[in-house]
């Protein structure tokens, strides 16, 4: 596994955004296209075959990591956590203490990595940048009208250029559904090119984590197509869910998304990366993803630069299997402090 430090991840992966015209030249599309051009590339993907998806992630997930490679893998997972609290009694002291949390998830083991980012709304990014310093964990912030994606571009816009003004490393924006649904993909890709502009304004650069809100796309082939259609715009990462809404990541929908960004970096040569989010509760779940990220996309992505866990409840579990593999029994529940 190749690593980088926590403070690569502000910039995007090149140092720059990509260029739109370079991108969409390398895939066959010029600039200037319309809604029918974009409706034809994006249609003429190959279909994505849902009985083999299901029946290849239930294969990968049944495999087992053996014990020598264990902690290895739990440490990876809690690096690459987006450590999350979306809800709409979050305060500045809950956001706080998750900041601690981040920094340091086990105290009582100075070797436990820190997790990769905080993730909250906007209007509490001061709160977690001050609390985070210079730590090295990022904050990332929703945006775009999180969770449902409905509102004006203009105050979409406002909502992201807030969250990158008062420091966030990360934006997660939510694509607008029903026009994607709708057909309308020259809107989401505006949309989203219109907001990735906006974490690189005045200078800044914040990474751009596209969610697709999966469990509302229906089929596995408008999550391959959301997928392309992101990258094209130039997402950093392509996120499946807000959390908000079941279904959210499952393993199929994760490698429909993991073998896009594989077949991406082949044809660009520009690596994006993958954020499962929602519902991932366990360090069992956790690494049933990890091998998935290994066989389908790569060891390339085994790196928090590529791949993030959105989770909430997923750390308090990977820190008590990490503790019984160092101890050999697991601890009491006040082990862990509650999120």
């Amino acid at each position: 596994m190749t690593t980088t430090s926590a403070n690569s991840r502000a910039a995007s992966p090149d140092g720059a955004p990509p260029d739109p015209a370079s991108v969409l030249d390398s895939v066959g599309l010029a600039t200037g296209f319309d809604d029918a051009s974009l409706r034809r590339f994006l249609h003429g993907l190959p279909g994505v075959d849902a009985v083999g998806a299901d029946a290849r992630a239930a294969g990968l997930a049944s495999r087992s990591i053996k014990t020598t490679a264990k902690a290895w893998a739990l440490d990876t997972t809690i690096s690459m956590m987006d450590l999350t609290t979306l809800e709409g009694s979050d305060t500045p002291g809950k956001v706080r203490t998750l900041c601690a949390k981040a920094r340091q998830p086990d105290p009582s083991s100075p070797d436990c990595p820190s997790v990769a980012a905080v993730c909250v709304y906007n209007d509490l990014v001061p709160v977690a940048v001050e609390a985070l310093g210079d730590s090295g964990v990022h904050v990332a912030a929703v945006a775009t009208a999180f969770p449902s994606g409905r509102a004006r571009l203009d105050v979409k816009l406002a909502d992201t250029a807030d969250a990158v003004e008062a420091g966030a490393h990360e934006i997660d924006m939510v694509i607008d559904r029903g026009a994607f649904l709708s057909g309308r993909y020259l809107q989401v890709f505006e949309e989203i090119v219109a907001t990735r502009e906006a974490c690189h304004a005045g200078g800044r650069s914040a990474h751009l984590k596209v969610i697709l809100e999966t469990g509302e796309l229906v089929t596995y082939d408008n999550v391959r197509r959301a997928s392309w259609l992101a990258m094209l715009a130039g997402a950093d990462f392509i996120k499946t869910s807000t959390g908000k809404i079941a279904p959210a990541a499952t393993l199929p929908v994760t490698l429909v998304m993991l073998e896009a960004v594989r077949d991406w970096l082949a044809l660009t040569g520009r690596q994006v990366g993958v954020k499962p989010a929602g519902g991932i509760r366990t360090a069992k779940d956790a690494l049933k993803y990890l091998v998935m990220v290994s066989e389908v996309a790569g060891d390339a992505w085994l790196d928090p630069d590529w791949f993030r866990f959105g989770a909430s409840t997923l750390l308090n579990d990977v820190l008590l299997q990490r503790q019984k593999l160092a101890t050999g029994h697991y601890s009491g529940p006040d082990y862990v402090t509650l999120d």
